[in-house]
């Protein structure tokens, strides 16, 4: 069974920026697609970023992209997520999720249901 524990959330204020971490245990992590998924009250959840499992591929939904960098070391079992330029709108809880799948595609990646594990989640609040 594999865990997932993220940390690095916050209260920032408009323009800030965070690192999220998430370490993974009880697997190999170096076998999972990463992805990072946000919620925010009354909404669905949201692809924000994934990575493929040897960080060849990254990609990002439009709402992040160009402030966001998704990373992960692979020796740390750790996988990062750095939030610049922050925006009262990225106001959520953060989940990290690991997949199994071996073929990483765009479009698979950015589906909830595609992962096998997920975090418990941490709170991000912009203020502005």
């Amino acid at each position: 069974q594999v865990r997932l524990v993220e940390s690095g959330g916050g209260l920032v204020q408009a323009g800030d920026s965070l690192r999220l971490s998430c370490v993974a245990s009880g697997g190999t992590f170096g076998s999972f697609a990463m992805g990072w998924f946000r919620q925010a009250p009354g909404k669905e959840r949201e692809f924000v970023a994934g990575i493929s499992r040897y960080s060849a591929t990254t990609h990002y939904g439009d709402s992040v992209k160009g402030r966001f960098t998704i990373s992960r070391d692979n020796a740390k079992n750790t996988m990062y997520l750095r939030m610049n330029s922050l925006k009262p709108e990225d106001t959520a809880v953060y989940y990290c999720a690991a997949g199994s799948f071996g073929y990483y595609s765009r479009t698979y990646a950015e589906v909830p249901s595609r992962y096998d594990y997920w975090g418990q989640g941490t709170q991000v609040t912009v203020s502005s």
